[in-house]
C-alpha cells in the first residue's frame, strides 16, 4: 500500500510551480464545484479539465493507479449495484439480471466524479510537498492544532503501516494465510484480533507521543499564525493567472448545473 503522497513534489512543471496557497484554494474550489454536479453531461468536461491538469502536473500514471486501487474497489462495490436495482426502464436482461438506464447513469456520475475529485486531490497533494502545503493552510487560517494533528497523523501513517507489515510476516511465519480463498471464521477471528492490536498499539503510542509532547512544552503556549514571506518571482504571474482560472472554471460548472437544474424544473 503506497501512502506517500509528495514523492513527486521535486518535479517541475506549472503545477508545481504554482503557489501552495493559490492552488489550495484554485484546485479545492474546482474539486468542490465537481462534487455539486448532478447532470451526467457534464461528466466529460469534467474528466477532460482533470486529464487537462493531470498533465500539466507532469505525474507518472503509476503515481494515479497506484493510489486508485483501493478506493476504486470500494467505490466500485458501492455503486456497482446500481445498474441492477436502481430504475424502472430494463436496457438488458439476462435471467433474472436487468440493466436498468437510470441505476447506470447514476453509476456513471458517480464514478465520473469520483475519478474527478480524487485525481484533483492527488494533484494537490502530490505536487507540493506536505509539510509546505500545512503551512499554507496554515497561512490561510487553519487553526494550528488541526495543523499539528494532520502533521503527526501523515507522519505516523508510516510507522503503523510499517506495524502491521511486522505483524503480517509473524502471522504469515506461523502458518496464516492472507488469500481471500483460505478465509473461514477462525481466519477472520485472527485477522480481527490483529486489527484491534493494531488499534491499541496505536492508541498507546499516540498517549506516548502526547506525554512526550507535553513534557517539552507543546501547548504553554498559544500558535501564532503562519505567514510564509512573501517573494517577487517571475512565477508572481502565474500565480494570479492560474487562480482565476480555476475559480472561473468552478464557477462555470455551478452555474451551468445549476442553470440546466432550473430548466429542468
Amino acid at each position: 500500500m503506497r501512502l506517500e503522497l509528495d514523492e513527486y513534489a521535486y518535479l517541475d512543471s506549472p503545477i508545481h510551480r504554482w503557489d501552495a496557497r493559490a492552488k489550495l484554494i484554485g484546485l479545492l474550489a474546482i474539486i468542490t464545484s465537481f462534487a455539486f454536479v448532478e447532470e451526467l453531461r457534464y461528466v466529460p468536461a469534467m474528466l477532460g479539465v482533470t486529464v487537462l491538469v493531470y498533465a500539466l502536473a507532469r505525474l507518472p500514471f503509476s503515481f494515479l493507479t497506484t493510489r486508485l486501487r483501493y478506493p476504486g474497489i470500494f467505490i466500485l462495490g458501492v455503486v456497482g449495484l446500481l445498474p441492477f436495482f436502481s430504475g424502472s426502464t430494463v436496457i438488458w436482461s439476462w435471467g433474472f439480471l436487468n440493466l436498468r438506464l437510470e441505476g447506470t447513469l447514476a453509476m456513471l456520475l458517480v464514478v465520473g466524479r469520483f475519478l474527478s475529485i480524487l485525481t484533483l486531490g492527488l494533484v494537490l497533494f502530490g505536487t507540493t510537498p506536505f509539510i509546505a502545503q500545512v503551512r499554507a493552510m496554515r497561512s490561510l487560517g487553519l487553526p494550528g492544532i488541526l495543523a499539528d494533528m494532520l502533521l503527526l497523523t501523515y507522519r505516523y501513517l508510516f510507522v503503523l503501516l510499517e506495524m502491521l507489515t511486522t505483524m503480517r510476516r509473524a502471522m504469515r511465519l506461523r502458518g496464516f494465510s492472507f488469500h481471500p480463498s483460505r478465509f473461514n471464521l477462525q481466519n477472520l477471528q485472527r485477522l480481527a484480533s490483529l486489527m484491534g492490536t493494531l488499534f491499541i498499539r496505536s492508541y498507546e503510542q499516540s498517549e506516548r507521543i502526547y506525554t512526550a509532547m507535553r513534557l517539552r512544552g507543546y501547548g504553554a503556549l498559544p500558535h501564532k499564525r503562519i505567514t510564509p514571506a512573501q517573494k517577487q518571482t517571475e512565477n508572481a504571474l502565474w500565480h494570479r493567472v492560474g487562480l482565476a482560472i480555476a475559480l472561473l472554471t468552478a464557477t462555470g460548472f455551478l452555474t451551468a448545473d445549476w442553470l440546466l437544474s432550473g430548466v429542468a424544473q
